[in-house]
């Protein structure tokens, strides 16, 4: 029997020394939800969030399979704490199931260097304007399918405003680049950073990375990078962090 977990806490062994920060926004309570095979004394547990659900202790098939009512997305990222819980994604999913690596970047609170993001920040070009997430911009941010991830986790502006900030862009009042939280935990944010495919290659991602870790840091928030490519991996490195580790995930559709 699966079951939504009341205590959080109770997860947390279960997890372990897992450097993933949408887990800690789960087992805060702060968001995401916790999913375990027993209420008192949990030895599989499933956190989930957003796009993604980390599978941790004993392999259980009925977490691998289950999926929240609320939960209403065909396409979920699927991350195995082990080669264990891999094989039983794969075992349940089949061909629904793409193997894939990510990037893990290290977590490293003060490798930043504000003269250099605010070097990087100078160059936006002529044209462009470089603005902070505000309630119009949080619509406007809605409205693309590109730009959603900058606030889709978070269920109106006030819970943004309260919990998320995020930088932006914009060419003629349109935003083509950004750099916000995907996700907020207890002592920082999970980024999320893109641009319109036809603004690619002019350093806009880099820019808005700059000015989201500079604000970050104004409030003592750490600006967490997790990379789905190697791209990822290069613009993460130019900002100031440091790659840790690629491990895998699952890409599933029809989930």
């Amino acid at each position: 029997m699966v079951e939504k977990l009341r205590n959080t806490k109770k997860a947390k062994a279960l997890f372990g020394d897992w450097e993933e920060t949408l887990i800690l926004s789960c087992i805060q309570e702060i968001m995401g939800e916790i999913y375990v095979d027993n209420q008192e004394n949990p030895l599989s547990a499933m956190a989930i969030l957003g796009d993604f659900v980390f599978f941790a202790g004993k392999v259980n098939r009925e977490l691998v399979l289950f999926k929240p009512d609320w939960c209403k997305q065909n396409f979920i990222i699927m991350v195995p704490q082990n080669e264990e819980w891999g094989k039983m994604i794969e075992d349940c999913y089949k061909e629904k199931a793409d193997k894939v690596l990510r990037y893990a970047i290290k977590k490293q609170p003060k490798i930043f260097h504000e003269a250099k993001l605010q070097e990087i920040i100078k160059k936006l070009p002529d044209g462009y304007e470089l603005k902070m997430i505000d309630e119009h911009l949080y619509n406007q941010c809605r409205e693309n399918d590109w730009s959603r991830d900058f606030v889709s986790q978070y269920r109106d502006y006030e819970t943004y405003n309260k919990l998320g900030l995020g930088a932006v862009i914009l060419k003629n009042g349109e935003i083509v680049s950004g750099a916000s939280s995907y996700t907020t935990y207890k002592d920082g944010i999970e980024i999320e950073i893109d641009t319109k495919k036809q603004y690619r290659r002019k350093g806009l991602a880099s820019i808005c990375g700059a000015k989201l870790i500079l604000e970050c840091q104004k409030r003592n928030l750490y600006p967490s990078w997790d990379a789905q490519n190697l791209w990822s991996v290069s613009l993460a490195e130019k900002l100031g962090y440091e790659y840790s580790h690629a491990y895998t995930a699952y890409e599933v559709v029809g989930y």
